[in-house]
């Protein structure tokens, strides 16, 4: 295995244990997660794997295949930079219980796609450590330890979703998660017995979220919520009169929160009803939704998502943060090809670069593998 041979090689032995944790792409549920709402994920073939083993001296000593350097020594974690943060900030959440660590970690996430990278770094380091130092950890308690982190130590204000997915996820099946009582059902997926699959659409094309954005929509989730008097936008009830009360931004984020939540448990139902192939139309109207009420798509988003429904995608939307990143679109088998040429040569007509196609099944969560 390729990262415990270069902890081999950089530490001077072998590591104590080798997790692996995968990205996630979200099929429907977006920007919901941090209003207490409803997200339904499922982890993606590619994700990152970490080797560890403990030290007692409180050092920590950090390695990564991707970073084209040779390891690091941190004696103190707020000196992390980079890719570090998210490792250290596991380690820092973790406080006392652990006494240091050497890791190595190798990823193959498809980098600026939004199938967050992020989360399975944190995962699987925070799954390693978890058997290394004997904490007991669950998987969700692992999943909100690399959520902490991520919020805490980073400083990226985001939801539960995507630790929740790396961490939790079985492989043939969706996560269903209710991000308020971390109640959470796996709903089986087999496109392909229906002769569908996903197909992601990665528009090479990022727009960094601490930009501010992020935190923005959040913040006027949050402040929406103050207004109607709610702990959070997933417990309007009454959209109608709430958006009476409501104007400009706060109004339309409160519309797609409560309406992305809908969507959320009809394609469920739909999928427990074996209909997968008629929650194409739920696929569209999340991403107008997105676009229209949430304003996170940029145009190589809306583009990617209109060219692949005339292709003859079922459905289509972005997935992710937004401001970049990648759509996923609900293809029959025999119409990926045509999809593919239709957004190729959409972005060919405005001179932008060819998107990358990966076709993505449900994969397993966090794993020992070594």
């Amino acid at each position: 295995m390729r990262v415990a041979e270069a902890f081999r090689a950089a530490f001077g032995a072998d590591p104590e244990t080798v997790w692996h944790a995968p990205g996630r792409v979200n099929l429907i549920g977006e920007h919901t997660d941090y209003n207490d709402g409803f997200v339904l994920p499922f982890a993606v073939p590619w994700g990152v794997t970490a080797a560890v083993s403990p030290r007692e001296d409180g050092v920590v000593r950090l390695l990564s295949l991707q970073s084209g350097s040779g390891p690091v020594t941190r004696e103190r974690l707020e000196d992390s930079a980079g890719w570090e943060r998210y490792a250290a900030g596991v380690l820092a959440m973790l406080g006392d219980r652990v006494r240091g660590a050497d890791i190595a970690v190798d990823g193959d996430v498809p980098q600026g796609a939004g199938l967050s990278s992020s989360a399975a770094l944190e995962v699987s380091v925070a799954s390693a450590v978890n058997e290394v130092y004997a904490l007991g950890l669950t998987p969700m308690e692992i999943a909100l330890t690399a959520q902490k982190a991520e919020n805490d130590f980073v400083g990226m204000p985001c939801g539960i979703m995507d630790q929740a997915a790396s961490a939790l996820a079985k492989e043939g099946h969706a996560l269903f998660l209710d991000c308020r009582s971390l109640g959470y059902r796996n709903v089986p997926l087999d496109l392909a017995a229906h002769g569908l699959e996903i197909l992601i659409i990665d528009t090479r094309v990022h727009h960094e979220l601490a930009d501010g954005e992020y935190a923005k929509r959040r913040a006027e989730c949050e402040s929406a919520a103050r207004a109607l008097g709610v702990p959070a936008l997933r417990d309007v009830t009454d959209l109608a009169a709430a958006l009476e009360r409501l104007s400009g931004n706060e109004r339309k984020r409160t519309m797609h929160v409560v309406t992305e939540n809908h969507r959320v448990e009809a394609l469920i139902g739909l999928l427990r009803a074996g209909h997968p192939a008629e929650t194409g139309a739920l696929l569209n109207a999340s991403h107008l939704s997105l676009r229209d009420q949430f304003e996170v798509t940029v145009p190589e988003l809306d583009l990617a998502a209109e060219a692949a429904v005339r292709g003859g995608a079922r459905g289509a939307r972005m997935t992710g943060g937004g401001f970049g990143g990648s759509v996923i679109a609900l293809v029959a088998g025999d119409r990926v090809a045509s999809v593919r040429e239709s957004v190729s040569a959409a972005y060919s007509a405005k001179g932008w670069r060819e998107p990358r196609y990966l076709r993505a099944t449900p994969a397993q969560g966090a794993r020992k593998v070594g």
